[in-house]
């Protein structure tokens, strides 16, 4: 059993957080119960998300050295939203991956993948649905809207996913800017949404499409940029005020 501390800290924006660094010595987390179960979350870095599950442990974008994942359980599902190093990277995906291991990915994720690993892959793309573990999982576009943008994320390309775990509904955005089927979104309960520049959308954007969509939680991730494209998470909450729980994990060290 890994070490785990949940914390709710309240304010006018409905903040939650913790730094990072205690995060990782602790690997705390988060949970949101169900009528029957409990789902935790524990933000790991940037994508990278762990999702302990009664119908088995989920890793999201599992990237970076395998020893962050260490006091973890082994992952039952693997989530891959496209094949950007920040998400996809094989050498992570070896030590992660066992041999019972489940993986979800995009067309570009599939093709990169050995053989074996394919084997144990299912590819889904914008629109589709299926079931796994008992969760059923639905690929929600993830693409750029902003013309100068469309370079890093084009259309029918990459994957966000919508997981409903014995009713509760997660949204994990990918890559993406504010896109009609994200801000169309019904029911969701916990979401992940990216913000950086110039990849994804700014602030702004996020904010205008969680408060339309309106989950009852929302982490902001993937919030680094360049060139001084990184967003506030803080800042974010302020945008957000009291319409939606702001849980923000310390997803950079």
């Amino acid at each position: 059993m890994i070490s785990r501390r949940h914390f709710i800290a309240s304010s006018t924006a409905a903040v939650t957080f913790l730094p990072y660094a205690a995060m990782a010595a602790t690997h705390s987390g988060n949970s949101f119960a169900t009528a029957s179960v409990t789902v935790e979350v524990f933000p790991v870095a940037h994508a990278s998300f762990v999702m302990p599950t009664p119908m088995g442990v989920i890793y999201n974008d599992p990237v970076g050295d395998p020893s962050i994942y260490a006091d973890f359980a082994p992952a039952d599902l693997v989530l891959i939203t496209h094949a950007h190093g920040d998400h996809y990277n094989q050498d992570t995906l070896n030590a992660v991956v066992g041999e019972n291991t489940k993986l979800i990915t995009n067309q570009a994720v599939f093709d990169q993948l050995p053989a074996d690993m394919q084997a144990k892959a299912r590819v889904m793309g914008n629109g589709d649905s299926g079931e796994v573990m008992g969760i059923t999982v639905d690929a929600i576009p993830a693409h750029n809207l902003t013309e100068e943008r469309m370079k890093f994320h084009p259309v029918g390309r990459d994957n966000g996913y919508v997981l409903t775990i014995d009713g509760l509904r997660v949204y994990i955005s990918g890559d993406t800017e504010d896109v009609p089927e994200m801000r169309a979104l019904k029911d969701i309960d916990v979401a992940f949404v990216c913000m950086n520049l110039p990849f994804t959308m700014d602030i702004t954007a996020a904010a205008s499409a969680v408060a339309e969509f309106a989950p009852k939680y929302v982490y902001p991730y993937h919030y680094r940029g360049k060139d001084g494209g990184t967003q506030d998470p803080a800042e974010f909450a302020k945008l957000m005020g009291d319409a939606v729980e702001v849980k923000m994990g310390g997803w950079y060290g």
